[in-house]
């Protein structure tokens, strides 16, 4: 049975008016440990609806507040394909803090990545991967980000976003 869970996918636009998406880079333990993803988690039974436990969780991970937050639309739901949760995703308009409070140990760090990063070739990769867990080795796509790989879930939610968020579709 897979287990409900909700992100936020939060965007905005720096003072040099280049669009950025926001980003925690987990800490090393868990399932999903060490991997860059949105802020978001687990469902919880006091969550009223998948929104409020995305707002929620983004609180707790990274210090945002729903007055720093509007959320723009539902995503499509996604599934993981190893590790049991269905993700419902929002895309948010946000304002940043001046500095990022994460909950540490859970989050190692805050990312600010640029769309034009993301949309620049040069970034994309495929390989072929065996992870623990996995019955088989599998080809992954991802961006490379610093040191980083984008890729599962989170690169599942992204991809076909942003063409949509560099045409403009939403205002930031």
């Amino acid at each position: 049975m897979l287990r409900e869970s909700a992100v936020l996918v939060p965007i905005f636009r720096d003072a040099a008016g280049e669009l950025r998406v926001v980003m925690v880079h987990r800490g090393s333990r868990g399932a999903h440990g060490g991997q860059l993803a949105f802020p978001g988690g687990k469902h919880d039974p006091e969550d009223a609806t998948l929104l409020a436990t995305a707002l929620r969780e983004t609180r707790e991970e990274v210090g945002l507040t729903t007055a720093s937050i509007e959320v723009l639309a539902p995503l499509p739901v996604i599934e993981t394909l190893t590790t049991g949760f269905r993700i419902t995703p929002f895309l948010a308009r946000i304002i940043p803090p001046p500095t990022w409070k994460f909950q540490q140990p859970e989050i190692a760090g805050v990312l600010e990545i640029p769309l034009r990063h993301l949309a620049d070739p040069a970034t994309f990769g495929e390989e072929e991967w065996q992870l623990p867990g996995w019955a088989a080795p599998a080809r992954v796509s991802f961006w490379r980000v610093g040191p980083h790989h984008l890729w599962g879930a989170s690169y599942r939610i992204l991809r076909p976003l942003l063409p949509r968020l560099l045409a403009g579709e939403w205002t930031f």
